[in-house]
C-alpha cells in the first residue's frame, strides 16, 4: 500500500520534468523514488487534523487578517518615525492552555506573520510561549491579547 499517493505521484512528477524525459529508466527510477520518500519520511508527517469547528476557522482567518493590517501600519509607524515610539521592545511571557501539535503550529505561525511579534521560544512542558514584541506597554495585556484572539479560537478549532 501506498503511504501518500498524491506525494507519490508529485514526486514522479517532479522526477520526470526535472530531468525532462519520459525514458523507462527515468520513468521507473521516478517511480521507486515517488514510492521510497514518502515510506522513509513517513516520521516527518505531522499528524492527521481533525477540525472540529469549520466556521471558527473563518472567524479566526478574519481577525488574523485584520490584526496582520493593524499590525503592518503599526511598524510602519515605527519605520517612518522612529522617534516616536512610545514603547520598548522585549519579551513578554504567555502562559499556554493549547496542547494540540497542530494548534500550536497554527499559533506559531500566525504570530510570526504578525508584523511586530515573534516566537521566540516555547517551554518543553508546551505550558509557557516567549513572544518578542516590537512595542510592550502591558506585558499583561499583551498576553490576554494573544490568548484571546488567537489561543481560544485554535483551541476551539483543534480541542473541543
Amino acid at each position: 500500500m501506498v503511504p501518500a499517493p498524491l506525494l507519490s505521484l508529485a514526486l514522479l512528477l517532479l522526477w520526470l520534468v526535472l530531468n525532462r524525459t519520459l525514458s523507462p529508466g527515468h520513468v521507473a527510477l521516478g517511480t521507486l523514488l515517488g514510492l521510497a520518500i514518502p515510506l522513509l519520511t513517513a516520521g516527518l508527517r505531522p499528524l492527521p487534523v481533525r477540525i472540529r469547528s469549520p466556521r471558527a476557522v473563518w472567524r479566526l482567518g478574519f481577525t488574523v487578517a485584520r490584526d496582520t493590517v493593524l499590525s503592518n501600519l503599526a511598524v510602519a509607524r515605527l519605520l517612518l518615525a522612529p522617534g516616536r515610539r512610545r514603547h520598548p521592545p522585549g519579551f513578554v511571557h504567555i502562559p499556554l492552555d493549547l496542547r494540540d501539535t497542530n494548534g500550536l503550529a497554527v499559533l506559531a505561525m500566525v504570530v510570526c506573520i504578525t508584523p511586530g511579534t515573534a516566537w521566540a521560544e516555547l517551554a518543553q512542558d508546551r505550558s509557557m510561549l516567549l513572544l518578542h514584541v516590537l512595542e510592550v506597554d502591558d506585558p499583561a495585556a499583551i498576553a490576554a491579547h494573544v490568548k484571546e484572539r488567537y489561543e481560544r479560537p485554535l483551541m476551539e478549532i483543534f480541542e473541543q
